[in-house]
């Protein structure tokens, strides 16, 4: 069969791997590169090349079973690594890293502030406390809500849950706090971040994280659609659409035919997504002018006109 598999993230790699053993797989990806989130830079510095992953830096052995089978059967090697964790507050000036007491009390004043110790017990507190949040049904309580009903202290939630989750989730730290609070504990749970000593052997992909996705993808190398794009416009296809360029792909027909027939298809499915975008800024157009006309007769002002004059 052929088959079309949208996106070359890790989800669409690995299904194009193993549909490519019997049938003849095209991948479509609209960004400019294969393996999605995963995705390694080649950096020189001081006459040095060093590979860096900006996505999908680090895999551990507790929670990615899988992941490593899939190493292992495309033979692509890993290393031991470390995970650390440090906190630089520009605004108060402190300090410190979880890695050793050393570190902890980089700052040695930290060792007689209060609130730096008060912060370190509600570590300890939140690691006991917070996996009993795994047994209550719903995701109504956020990590916010949770932190505050409990108590929790300034420095605990400022200074070490809050960058600590977003640095995990590369995200906002002000949206942080409106996380599903169960969500949040699982994470840390199944990730062994609520203990002190009992953690997961963290491991890089030697190489790079890219060193994986090449290995995935070599069987299918040469049918990987890149920047599926017109004109500059990223479009959106249906699987159906997708379905419909498939079944009049056929491989006795030149290339260039092909081509021909599936830019066809891209420039109708252009033109209806821009009929579609006609037709809202209509509405958009007529909802402004209505509110404009209760705005002015709250005000007591005379009517606007028309739509069609306001438009």
């Amino acid at each position: 069969m052929k088959i079309a598999v949208i996106g070359a993230g890790i989800a669409g790699n690995v299904a194009a791997y193993h549909l490519a053993r019997e049938h003849e797989v095209t991948i479509f990806e609209a960004g400019s590169h294969l393996g999605g989130h995963t995705h390694t830079h080649e950096v020189e510095q001081a006459g040095r090349r060093y590979s860096v992953d900006t996505g999908f830096i680090v895999f551990n052995d507790w929670t990615y079973p899988n992941f490593i089978r899939l190493l292992d059967e495309l033979g692509v090697a890993s290393q031991p690594s470390n995970m650390g964790f440090s906190v630089r507050d520009e605004r108060s000036g402190l300090e410190y890293s979880g890695s050793t007491l050393d570190t902890l009390f980089a700052q040695r004043r930290n060792l007689l502030r209060p609130s730096f110790w008060r912060m370190l017990r509600d570590i300890l507190r939140f690691n006991r406390e917070a996996p009993a949040l795994l047994a209550r049904p719903g995701d109504d309580l956020t990590l916010g809500d949770y932190l505050a009903e409990n108590g929790y202290s300034h420095g605990f939630v400022e200074h070490y849950i809050v960058p600590m989750g977003a640095a995990i989730w590369s995200t906002d730290p002000q949206n942080l706090l409106r996380f599903p609070a169960r969500y949040f504990v699982r994470f840390f749970h199944n990730h062994g971040l609520l203990s002190v000593d009992d953690r997961p052997q963290w491991r890089v992909i030697c190489g790079g994280s890219a060193r994986y996705v090449e290995a995935l993808t070599t069987v299918f190398r040469d049918r990987v659609r890149l920047k599926l794009a017109l004109r500059g416009k990223r479009l959106g296809f249906s699987l159906a659409e997708i379905r419909e360029l498939f079944e009049l792909y056929d491989v006795s027909r030149g290339e260039h035919q092909q081509l021909e027939e599936f830019l066809t298809r891209l420039e109708r499915r252009r033109a209806d997504l821009e009929q579609q975008r006609e037709d809202i800024e209509v509405m958009l157009r007529e909802i402004d002018f209505f509110a404009n006309q209760c705005r002015r007769r709250l005000r007591g002002e005379p009517d606007g006109g028309n739509p069609s004059v306001a438009a």
